[in-house]
Order: C-alpha cells, then structure tokens, then sequence
C-alpha cells in the first residue's frame, strides 16, 4: 500500500516556501521581502530550516501517514535535501530568463517555480512511492 501523504505534504511545502514566491527570508532590501521572485544562498538556507521544520511536524508529530508505526525520517530528510538542490536559482533555474537553463542566477519565475515543483514531484515519488526509501527511528 502506497503512502502518498508525505509526497503530497512535501510538493505543497515546496511550493509556499520557495524563496522569493510568497517571501524571502532574509530578503535582499529588508529582513523579509514578499513576491520578489529572487532568491540567495543564505534565504535557500532559511527557508530549507524552516522545510525542515515544518515537514517534521506534519510527517512525524502529527502522522500525515497514520498507519506507520515508527518514526520515518526518510521523507523529511529527503524532501529538505530536494528542497535545497531543486530551489530555483540557487543551482540552476530551469527555465531561465534569458536561456533555457542558468546556473546560479539567483533568479525565479512562476514558469521555472512550476517547474521545479514537477521535477520535484518526480523525484519525491520515485524515491517515497517506487524505491519506498525509509530512515526509521525507534
């Protein structure tokens, strides 16, 4: 039986806490910036703790995925590593403004926010649904 509330709760989370959609934290004028479609490394690493965070609580203190037993960090620790290595801008952004691909621009859209949820929902499923990766604990 496959378990899709991890996947669902970490596409959602990937998408409000992308840097630069909603906010960015710690912004580039001031402490927080919203809707500014930038991005930096030190907001990657901000928004990547607060991931973390957040995906802890809905995957293991409130048990989106009720019918496990033991504590599974492997879609935490998963989903935040994702999250850092798909954020757009922070490696590439895909697509970019002025090619297809750029690297480290530090720049997203809506386009390349889309997209990156995409690659990110691909990779998520395929580790949490078909390879059924788990870090248990307990």
């Amino acid at each position: 039986m496959s378990d899709w509330g991890p996947v669902f709760v970490a596409v959602v989370l990937f998408v409000l806490l992308t840097p630069g959609l909603l906010f960015q934290l710690p912004g580039r004028n001031r402490c927080v910036d919203f809707g500014n479609f930038q991005t930096s490394g030190a907001s990657v690493l901000v928004h990547a703790i607060l991931y973390f965070a957040l995906i802890c609580v809905f995957l293991l203190a409130v048990r989106v995925h009720l019918y496990l037993e033991m504590a599974d960090w492997g879609p935490a620790v998963i989903a935040s590593v994702l999250f850092v290595l798909l954020s757009p801008g922070l490696l590439f952004q895909l697509p970019g403004r002025n090619r297809v691909v750029e690297f480290g621009n530090m720049q997203t859209s809506g386009v390349s926010i889309l997209v990156h949820t995409i690659i990110f929902f691909g990779i998520i499923t395929i580790f949490l649904i078909a390879v059924g990766l788990h870090i248990y604990s307990g």
